[in-house]
């Protein structure tokens, strides 16, 4: 369970709640950067108030400590707030020490880079060696290659996968598993069929066919179309007012003519 800051007595409340509904970890996120949840003072903005950030953390161990249950709080974190700010590692050690924290989930890039740029492993290698306990690296592991130099050059404990993830799910089987083929254009597109008909299980088919748009662009480049063929998809794609409109687009993808196109 994951999450974002909120006042400590509430943190504590929701941290023991969801400890007796039966939750493994309690995460915090102190490393979002997205501006709606940075300007309610929560997500990354906790690196500019490292005192509120530790009254949290303490309020969510104490939480998950008095449902009864041994659940874990973890938090995540950015390096800092913008380049060159390293204020990251300095909370890291705090919420570790002072208030009891059990792992820290390290993004190895500030809140301003948002996803863009090159996350620092030296940073992170850093924090490993210095933190006494459990670093899990996340950010910029869009591969396998990737991943694997990472954990190598930084000793971490475990990385965690999100954003490489997207419209990629093979990742972890290449990881976890072996796997050197990438995944063949008939398994993108029964994978992305899958992924609408749990969106519009869960979403309703309205609202799913809007949800879905953000997700066309994350698995149309792996049907081995022609660059511009591509473009052309996911626009369409985009533009479909239902599900059923874009299921019938994904299915004429899948003739050879079109993959060849």
């Amino acid at each position: 369970m994951q999450l974002f800051g909120e006042d400590p007595q509430i943190m504590r409340a929701a941290a023991e709640q969801v400890a007796r509904a039966g939750a493994d970890a309690i995460d915090i996120n102190m490393g979002c950067p997205v501006p709606k949840v940075c300007k309610t003072g929560a997500g990354a903005a906790l690196l500019g108030d490292p005192e509120r950030a530790m009254a949290l953390a303490r309020a969510a161990v104490q939480g998950a400590r008095a449902s009864g249950r041994d659940v874990p709080v973890t938090a995540k974190l950015r390096s800092g707030l913008r380049a060159g700010d390293a204020a990251g590692l300095e909370l890291a050690q705090r919420l570790v020490i002072e208030a009891g924290v059990a792992a820290i989930a390290f993004h190895p890039r500030p809140a301003t880079a948002h996803h863009k740029g090159e996350p620092d492993l030296e940073l992170a290698a850093r924090l490993v060696a210095a933190l006494p306990a459990p670093v899990i690296l996340t950010g910029g592991l869009n591969s396998a290659g990737r991943v694997r130099e990472a954990f190598a050059r930084t000793g971490a404990a475990a990385v965690m996968l999100a954003r490489g993830a997207l419209g990629n799910p093979w990742l972890f089987a290449e990881l976890l598993h072996g796997r050197e083929q990438r995944p063949a254009p008939h398994e993108v597109l029964a994978e992305l069929e899958w992924t609408m008909d749990r969106a519009a299980e869960h979403l309703g088919e309205e609202r799913a066919a809007r949800y879905m748009r953000k997700f066309y662009p994350w698995y149309i480049p792996r049907l081995d179309l022609a660059p511009v063929g591509a473009r052309e998809l996911v626009a369409t794609l985009q533009a479909a007012d239902t599900l059923a409109q874009a299921g019938r687009l994904l299915r004429s993808a899948r003739a050879p003519a079109a993959v060849a196109a």
